[in-house]
């Protein structure tokens, strides 16, 4: 059985299609990375696979449909992280991580447990948080804002992280961190990795599967070799993507 299966998953806005008719599976170990160009449906597919908008079609986790899940009990097998956040409260690092744990909890004042600290404590560990555990969010740079939601979601502790754009506002050394994080993150136990991904070379690299979409469609799903053929690319692109990369690189050599 799959982790999670989408079934013909459809959500339209009006008479706008944003998703039409997806389908696939997220395997137990998998990498899944999404591309495509803007306004191809990628943000929304993620966002109703978590739940976040009305769409039509079946969302299943381990056989199990999606919608009758209690929101803690979806939190308990699927963490989101968007690629934005918009805060206004002057919450600490400390406290924004430490709400990854509120699904487990048994009330709003009950005391976190042990494996609730141990769990918070690795996530801000390993997102390099430490310096900053007690400042405000509000003082943070994007990039280190967006470290903070990461570790929310990893001290979540779920089975499927759900990612939209997880290295969004990330300069490079943290970019390299950070899929390192989620590579061993995976190899804990049994979990899988969905994220939406704007950077091709991110995708080839490092994904075990790559969907690639367009005009809110499927244009093709499988090995990075196969989805992110230079056909398939300039499809989509309407440009020679591999000879444009290649050119960038060049510029090292």
């Amino acid at each position: 059985m799959s982790m999670l299966e989408v079934k013909n998953l459809t959500v339209r806005y009006g008479p706008l299609t944003l998703v039409d008719n997806v389908s696939f599976t997220v395997e137990e170990g998998e990498r899944l990375m999404i591309v495509g160009p803007n306004g191809a449906g990628k943000s929304t597919l993620v966002n109703a696979i978590t739940q976040s908008i009305p769409y039509t079609g079946e969302v299943l986790f381990e056989g199990r449909n999606v919608r009758s899940l209690k929101p803690r009990e979806l939190a308990c097998r699927m963490g989101m992280l968007m690629q934005n956040h918009f805060v206004s409260y002057a919450f600490t690092v400390q406290e924004v991580v430490s709400s990854g744990r509120y699904a487990y909890s048994r009330g709003l004042f009950t005391t976190p447990s042990d494996e609730d600290e141990q769990l918070i404590a690795e996530a801000i560990n390993n997102c390099g948080l430490e310096p900053m555990v007690n400042q405000s969010v509000l003082t943070l740079s994007g990039g280190e804002l967006q470290r903070t939601f990461l570790a929310q979601v990893l001290a979540q502790d779920p089975r499927l992280l759900v990612l939209d754009e997880p290295t969004n506002h990330l300069d490079l050394a943290y970019q390299k961190h950070t899929l390192e994080l989620l590579d061993g993150w995976l190899n804990t136990r049994q979990r899988a990795v969905l994220a939406v991904v704007h950077d091709l070379s991110l995708a080839r690299a490092f994904s075990t599967r790559v969907l690639l979409m367009d005009k809110a469609r499927i244009v093709a799903l499988g090995t990075p070799e196969e989805t992110l053929s230079p056909a398939n690319l300039k499809a989509v692109y309407q440009m020679d993507v591999q000879e444009w990369l290649k050119g960038l690189l060049e510029q090292w050599k």
